[in-house]
Order: structure tokens, then C-alpha cells, then sequence
């Protein structure tokens, strides 16, 4: 593992290739819609354009580049990024409450992840509209958006490939246009004094909500982090400072562009967006393909990480276990069905309420910033554990709590522009991730532990009793028991009493999700010899947790060290060397009416069987195979209910 993390940190120029064609996306197209959002439909004003300029660049250097590309970067998980790596950092510290930052920044990230397609492409795709201004590009942008999302289930392998070539083009094209801007006047370079932000915050009329929309520019810093493992943070240290240049550069040629059109408004111009008016007329065509192109490409970036995000939150018992398929070998891309098709309905329905990118960027950015102050706050702890200076960590953290409660206040403006629909979708998941964790937490009240050595000689009895007839000659159990002398009695009860289970050998095989997120280990113990095996294996939260073929890789090992017979023990079958068959036991659980439960556990546990109906089945969550399944439903009693007063009257 090692040394595939530093194969990854290794800079080449085809992993900043990579890393142009993955992590760029959201933040490299926020130039096609900041500046429009910014002036709006208000008269062009030099002063608004320099404060707003110096308010980019300064959000970009504080925000993106010292927080992110600088600081948090640090904060990887053996090679991965994001909220829940993160998470998985401090969680060994004594503050349980630690995994409310984590769901909440979790969730604000996917939320608002589902208005980042519609607002890249419908902007670019606007860029038509210089040709024909009456264009309804509503069904462009759904047939763009459906056909994105519906070559997910092939994989992106092949296509991926152009990415970083792509996305190269499209920074280039960024910074020449704005240096052809920038010829013509260079004053707007002033800008880069922060002087000005100060006089728009102090001196607009509407400076501190203008912020709103200087926090697009930075609103795919927390993506960048999440991709993190996809190409090693030296790579995307190196390639920011090109990405960064020529994102500047853009910015300026915009303001330029704005400065010389001073005391009129964007409605005037055919091109009504700064981004397609620093455009010559004749690269207008190009321009727009090139842009589409880009927002296309930001949008894959976005539905990959949702994938990752979910499958980490899947591993760590925050989400319904769900179907995740592998379309491709690349490393780490996955496809989640019914993730992906739930993003294509969300984004659908972006497109349809708000229609246009200028109505969608009054509801941008206000979840994103939540899970930027939850990072801020999972970053405090993650550099306490590291023992920073701790003077170092007060100055941090301090600017960054001002910075963002600045963002989040001046983005509360959008709530009832449009920013309550992410909101609600983050509540919703929130929700979501709630639920299986209290249901979890109530679960292991119920769990009944019992000592191995104390079944552990009825079970070798019961292999040896020539009575019975086999079950099967090998029978293996998924166990939740943490301690190898320690089994769970609802087990035992379907071993010995709910129908004897007789075998040759029985095998408890047991899950540990691990904070390394890529570990993949397992630890053999003989309970007793040719009788009882049970194996432990330590897998990372981003492993697929394939048991069937795990556990198949781990016999074979023990078979070729002489550590179990796994021939079948019937004697015609023995002296032919025929393999004994292997069957797998999952209990399954159902909520019991037998509970009597407070009201609030109640409703949980209610909804955690609800939302058990939409997800994977036990065996299949565990990879195992439907042919050798045995599955055996028991009732989940939490609280027993108070005994009945019943009198015998004959």
C-alpha cells in the first residue's frame, strides 16, 4: 500500500494530466457564471468590479489555495481526501460528537453536488444564445445531462483519457482570453491589492451578500480534497499554480472587459455573460463547444466523487447498503445504480424549476459552505492529534471560522431564492445517515453475547454425532462478535436448536472496517482443530467487502500450508479427493412487535426497516453467492415489553 501511495504522489506529467482531467472541474468552470452572478441585472460599476476582482483572487488565495491546496491536503488518510477520510482520522479521539461534522459535511457536499451539472453546462450551453437569443436550451441541457449520466454504467476508462488534455485546453483558453482582455488596460491588476475587498465589504450597499456570489469561485475546493486519492497531493499542488493563473488571469480579463463597458448592464449586449463577451465573435463556436466540453467534464468529476462518497458512508454504516458495480479496472471507479439515477432525477429537476444558470446561481453555494465549516472544524481536531502548535491552530482556525460564517451569512440570502432545495436535500440525507447510526447504537443493546468455551464442546459433539444427518461439510457463519471467545447466541440457537446444523467444519467469519481506507487483511483463529475456524478480516472503508471470494483466497492459502482438510469427509468422496461443499448461514433481522420502546427509538428503528426494504439484502451486501446462501430470519427484540398481567382462573 506503501508503495502505491507514493506511486500516486509521484509528479509526472501524466499525473498532472490526470489531475487537470479530474480534480479541476467545479472550481475550473466557475469563471462561465461568478462574474455574471456578481453584477446581475445592476448597472456596470467600476468600483463593484475591482472590490468584486479583489474579493475572487483573495477567496481563491485564502479559501482554495492556503486552506485546501496548502493546509488540508495534509490531512490524507494513507493517500485519501475528503470529509469522511478525514473523519476517519480523529475518530479515535475521545469526542464521539465528531461524526455530526462528518454527516452533515457529507451530506452538504452531495446536495449541493446536485446543482453543479445543471449550473456548469446550462451556462455553457447559454453561450448559444449569442446566435439565437430566443434559444430554449432547457432540452439541450437535460439531453446533455441524461446522456452523462447514462454512460456511467459502461465505465469512463476510455474516455477518461482526454480528460487531462481536454481541461488543459480549456485553462489555456481561460488565460489567453483574459490576457487579450488585459492588453487593452492593465489597471484592473490594482484589484490584487485587498484594499478593495475591504471598500466592498464596507462601503457596498449590498457588500457582505455580494459574497454569495464571490463564493462560486471556491466552491469546488471541497471536491478537490475528496479526489485527493486519485492523484496524490503533489500533483495537485504542482497543477494549481497553472489552474490558479489562469483562472486569475480570466477573472481580470473579465473585469477588464466590465470596466470598459462601465455604466451599462449585461441585458445590452448579445452576449450577456462577461465570460462569452471577451470572446472575438469569430471563436465564439469554439468557445462555447470547448466550454460545453468543460462543464461536461467538471460534471464527471462531481458524479464519481458522489459515488466514492457514498460508497465510503456505505463502509461505515452511514448509508443503506446499496449495489455497487466495477465498471472499469481503473483504480477506484465504481458506478452506484441507483445513486447515479437519483443525481439524473435531482439534476433534471434543477434544470426544470430554475430553468436558466443565472436563476440557479442565486441558489449555489449555500450547502457547500456548511460542509466547508464542518471540514474547518474535523481540521481542529486532526491538527490538535498531529500537535501543531497550538498557537498556529487558534490563528487557523479563527480566520477560517470568520471567513466562512462571513460565506454562510451572506449566502442565507439565497434560502429563499432557490438555496432551500439543497438545504432540504441535505436534511434528507442527514436524516438518512441519522437514523442507521442511532439504529446501529440501539442494535447492540440487543446483541446477546455468550462465551465460545461454553458451546465450544457441543459444537464438536455435534460434528462428531453419527445421529444426524450433515448440513453441509462446511457451514460458515457472518458473525458481528468483535472478541474471537465471544459468539453471538442467535448462532448458537440456529447451530443447535432452530433445526441442528451439523458439519464437518464450521467457520465464523467476522468484518472489522478499519480507518485505512485500501487495508485489506486477515487474521486466522483455530477455536478448535478441523472443528471450529474463525477468521477476521480487516478491510478498509473504500474495499468492496467481496466475502465469497476473500474467504475462497484464504482457504486456499490454509489448504496449501497444511491447515485444513477441506476434502469432503464422506469416505467415497474422500478417497477421490472430492471437495466438501460450503454453505453460508446470514441471519437477517425484522423489527419485532414484541418491543417496547420509547417513542423517539421507536420512530428510528421504524425507518431503519423502511429504508432495510430498498437495500441489499445481508448476503449480498457481503458479496457472498445466492447458490450457497442460507438466509434465516429472527425477530430484533430491543425491550422486552412489561410482563403481562395474565391470572389462571381453571
Amino acid at each position: 500500500m506503501a508503495t502505491q501511495h507514493q506511486s500516486i504522489n509521484k509528479v509526472t506529467l501524466a499525473g498532472l494530466l490526470i489531475t487537470l482531467g479530474i480534480i479541476y472541474g467545479d472550481i475550473g468552470t466557475s469563471p462561465l457564471y461568478v462574474m455574471s452572478a456578481i453584477i446581475g441585472k445592476e448597472m456596470i460599476n467600476a468600483d463593484l468590479v475591482k472590490g468584486a476582482i479583489s474579493a475572487v483572487f483573495w477567496t481563491l488565495t485564502l479559501q482554495t489555495t492556503i486552506k485546501y491546496v496548502i493546509l488540508t491536503l495534509r490531512a490524507d488518510n494513507n493517500g485519501e481526501g475528503g470529509i469522511f477520510s478525514l473523519f476517519t482520522l480523529v475518530r479515535r479521539s475521545k469526542f464521539k460528537w465528531l461524526l455530526v461534522p462528518a454527516i452533515i459535511g457529507g451530506s452538504a457536499l452531495l446536495a449541493d453536488g446536485i446543482i453543479t451539472p445543471p449550473i456548469s453546462v446550462s451556462a455553457a450551453v447559454e453561450g448559444l444564445r449569442f446566435f439565437n437569443t430566443e434559444l430554449n436550451t432547457v432540452p439541450i441541457v437535460i439531453g446533455i445531462l441524461f446522456g452523462l449520466f447514462f454512460i456511467q454504467q459502461f465505465g469512463t476508462g476510455f474516455i477518461g483519457k482526454f480528460f487531462g488534455p481536454l481541461m488543459t485546453l480549456w485553462f489555456l483558453m481561460l488565460g489567453i482570453l483574459g490576457v487579450v482582455q488585459l492588453s487593452g488596460d492593465w489597471s484592473i491588476l490594482s484589484a490584487l491589492n485587498p484594499y478593495y475587498t475591504y471598500k466592498l465589504l464596507a462601503t457596498h450597499p449590498s457588500g457582505i451578500l455580494i459574497l454569495g456570489a464571490v463564493f462560486l469561485c471556491t466552491t469546488g475546493a471541497e471536491a478537490l480534497y475528496s479526489d485527493l486519492g486519485h492523484c496524490g497531493k503533489n500533483n495537485i499542488r504542482i497543477s494549481w499554480i497553472f489552474v490558479k493563473t489562469m483562472l486569475v488571469l480570466n477573472y481580470f480579463g473579465q473585469g477588464a472587459w466590465l470596466i470598459a463597458h462601465e455604466g451599462q448592464k449585461l441585458a445590452d449586449f448579445k452576449a450577456s455573460n462577461p465570460f462569452f463577451a471577451i470572446m472575438p465573435e469569430s471563436f465564439m463556436p469554439y468557445g462555447i463547444v470547448i466550454a460545453t466540453i468543460a462543464a461536461v467534464i467538471a460534471s464527471q468529476a462531481l458524479i464519481s466523487g458522489s459515488f466514492t462518497l457514498i460508497n465510503e458512508a456505505m463502509r461505515l454504516n452511514l448509508w443503506p447498503k446499496v449495489g455497487v458495480k466495477y465498471p472499469t479496472e481503473m483504480r477506484g471507479q465504481i458506478y452506484i445504480p441507483s445513486l447515479n439515477w437519483m443525481l439524473l432525477a435531482g439534476c433534471i429537476t434543477v434544470v426544470l424549476y430554475f430553468r436558466e444558470s443565472a436563476n440557479m446561481e442565486s441558489a449555489y453555494g449555500l450547502a457547500i459552505v456548511l460542509c466547508m465549516l464542518m471540514t474547518t472544524t474535523l481540521l481542529n481536531f486532526y491538527m490538535h492529534m498531529k500537535r501543531y502548535n497550538k498557537y498556529f491552530i487558534y490563528t487557523i482556525i479563527t480566520v477560517y471560522l470568520i471567513i466562512e460564517l462571513a460565506f454562510l451569512w451572506a449566502n442565507l440570502s439565497k434560502f429563499t431564492h432557490g438555496g432551500w432545495i439543497t438545504l432540504l436535500i441535505a436534511s434528507c440525507l442527514i436524516a438518512v445517515m441519522t437514523v442507521l447510526h442511532l439504529a446501529k447504537k440501539i442494535g447492540k443493546r440487543y446483541v446477546d453475547m455468550v462465551k465460545f468455551a461454553d458451546h465450544k464442546q457441543l459444537l464438536i459433539d455435534l460434528s462428531n454425532d453419527e445421529s444426524l444427518q450433515k448440513y453441509a461439510t462446511h457451514l460458515v457463519y457472518m458473525t458481528s462478535a468483535n472478541n474471537p471467545e465471544e459468539i453471538e447466541s442467535k448462532i448458537i440457537y440456529s447451530i443447535l436448536q432452530k433445526r441442528p446444523k451439523k458439519a464437518d467444519v464450521y467457520w465464523f467469519v467476522h468484518v472489522d472496517v478499519m480507518n485505512e481506507p485500501y487495508r485489506m487483511d486477515y487474521k486466522v483463529t483455530h477455536i478448535a482443530d478441523n472443528d471450529i475456524i474463525r477468521i477476521d478480516f480487516r478491510l478498509g472503508f473504500r474495499i468492496a467487502p467481496k466475502i465469497n471470494l476473500m474467504f475462497r483466497k484464504v482457504v486456499q492459502d490454509m489448504v496449501k500450508k497444511g491447515e485444513v482438510d477441506i476434502t469432503s469427509r464422506y469416505e467415497s468422496l474422500n478417497k477421490n479427493n472430492v471437495i466438501g461443499d460450503f454453505k453460508f448461514v446470514v441471519l437477517e433481522k425484522f423489527l419485532s412487535y414484541e418491543n417496547d420502546l420509547p417513542a423517539f427509538e421507536k420512530v428510528v428503528m421504524t425507518i431503519y426497516f423502511f429504508l432495510k426494504k430498498f437495500s441489499l439484502s445481508e448476503a449480498k451486501a457481503f458479496g457472498l453467492d445466492s447458490s450457497s446462501v442460507k438466509i434465516e430470519k429472527f425477530p430484533m427484540v430491543i425491550k422486552q415489553p412489561k410482563e403481562l398481567p395474565l391470572n389462571r382462573i381453571g
